[in-house]
């Protein structure tokens, strides 16, 4: 159990985005919050999503659900969550982030599981989706895991990721919402818009896109290198993700 008397619970200032381009320099430390495991979105960006996409009683899945920063929002803001992640180190961290108490607070499930397979999930159930798949192989979290799909070429991970969007359109309640963020790559020069294909692939299966939203990054290792490269060779460095919500 996580001993609350150090914790902070809300973030200072916190004020509802209202505008298609989010920013947030401060990563935000509240509650059991860290930017300890790489990838990881910042917490200001599913408190929006959940205060704005759902409300309290709610139950929100997050299939990707990486160190838990998702679930641990969605408990905080007396919401029930489901976190399910295919990485077994994913999990530990998931329950060590979420064991914590206080008034008001939601109820947590965490399972190891597939994101391409929910059948544990009964359909039209879901209030929210509000996940952070992998953008493709850019960071690998395994090396062995079968169907991590942060170990999958572009074209695979594509492919992939409809039957993800199966699963999110079976198991989400009519006029509910689905946020999804992420970010493109870049190969030889040229951008791999893995964010605009993703999209597509939600919009095929039946999910229509209510907001584009841009996401600046901030924090990003920019060495000297990149940036010599980057002027050498005609190329922009990446510095913003899409945070794309879809409606049912």
């Amino acid at each position: 159990m996580t001993s609350n008397k150090k914790l902070k619970w809300e973030p200072d200032k916190f004020e509802l985005q209202t505008n298609t381009v989010w920013s947030f320099p401060d990563r935000g430390n509240w509650a059991t919050h860290n930017s300890k495991y790489r990838g990881n979105w910042s917490p200001y960006i599913p408190r929006n999503l959940i205060l704005r996409y759902s409300k309290e009683g709610d139950t929100i899945l997050d299939q990707f659900a990486g160190s838990g920063t998702t679930l641990i929002e969605a408990k905080l803001l007396n919401r029930n969550c489901i976190g399910v992640d295919i990485n077994a180190v994913s999990i530990e961290l998931c329950r060590e982030n979420t064991d914590f108490e206080r008034e008001n607070c939601g109820h947590v499930t965490i399972k190891r599981g597939d994101a391409r397979d929910l059948s544990f999930i009964n359909d039209k159930s879901i209030d929210f989706i509000c996940t952070h798949p992998p953008y493709a192989n850019i960071i690998k979290y395994s090396n062995d895991i079968i169907g991590d799909l942060s170990c999958y070429e572009v074209g695979d991970f594509l492919k992939e990721m409809k039957k993800v969007a199966a699963e999110c359109y079976r198991i989400l309640k009519e006029d509910k919402y689905c946020a999804i963020l992420i970010g493109d790559t870049r190969k030889k020069g040229h951008i791999v818009p893995i964010g605009f294909e993703v999209m597509k692939v939600f919009e095929a299966i039946g999910l229509k896109i209510k907001e584009i939203i841009i996401k600046e990054q901030h924090n990003c290792t920019s060495t000297c290198y990149w940036r010599n490269k980057s002027t050498k060779y005609n190329f922009l460095l990446l510095a913003h993700e899409y945070l794309f919500v879809f409606k049912k």
